[in-house]
């Protein structure tokens, strides 16, 4: 399991949304509605929520630092 920062790709990113398996799923109609993720595949959904709340993306953190980066140029400057 990973801890920390998740590391982004562009090709990973792109072979999700371009993959046969979406295609046909999504054409016949064959999705799970959301949540049943523990119905379809449980240890899959295990893992999917474990790893949601011990990483962090990269841009997650960019917002975080430049947000308090801004709140203290405005509590200098006031």
């Amino acid at each position: 399991m990973k801890f920390g920062f998740r590391i982004p790709s562009i090709t990973k990113r792109i072979a999700a949304r371009t993959s046969i398996k979406r295609v046909v799923r999504h054409n016949l109609g064959l999705k799970a509605p959301r949540g049943l993720g523990w119905v379809t595949n449980p240890k899959k959904a295990l893992y999917n929520r474990v790893y949601s709340r011990t990483t962090r993306g990269c841009m997650v953190s960019l917002l975080f630092y430049a947000g308090g980066f801004l709140l203290l140029i405005l509590m200098v400057i006031f």
